[in-house]
């Protein structure tokens, strides 16, 4: 299964922030859209970072609890590892294992055009998992 069959099922709608923004912001979209990172992107919609739940707990953590004023450039991670449409489902959600990360940015020749979670990688492979033994199923019925 690729990426862009994911993208195809759930959207491609992304969840972005401006890295000027504060931690504050972020904290309240995050929750408000119940979701566990945030693309962050320049003001030409260019991607410069992601910022996760992980991140925010691992710098309360180093700095205490209080990060509400902090920006968002200071607590991203700026080296993202990102995906393209055509890679292959099952070696974005080992990189995804490997590198303990859950969310992926898709890119499409420099544009940001979508994310997946593990999730969805997970959910994707249970579905092919389905259809798979739907497929036995029937051809044992049959013979």
């Amino acid at each position: 299964m690729k990426v862009r069959q994911i993208l195809d099922s759930k959207g491609g709608d992304v969840a972005t922030i401006t890295p000027d923004r504060t931690i504050g912001d972020a904290i309240g979209e995050l929750g408000r859209r119940r979701i566990g990172s945030l693309v962050v992107v320049d003001e030409g919609g260019n991607l410069v970072g992601i910022l996760s739940e992980r991140d925010l707990v691992a710098q309360m953590a180093e700095h205490g609890l209080d990060l509400t004023q902090s920006h968002v450039r200071d607590l991203m991670t700026s080296n993202v590892v990102t995906c393209q449409p055509d890679d292959d489902v099952t070696a974005v959600t080992i990189k995804m294992t490997d590198g303990r990360f859950r969310h992926v940015p898709v890119v499409d020749r420099g544009r940001l055009i979508g994310l997946i979670s593990i999730g969805d990688a997970v959910k994707a492979r249970i579905n092919e998992l389905e259809h798979e033994r739907e497929a036995l199923r029937d051809y044992i019925s049959s013979g």
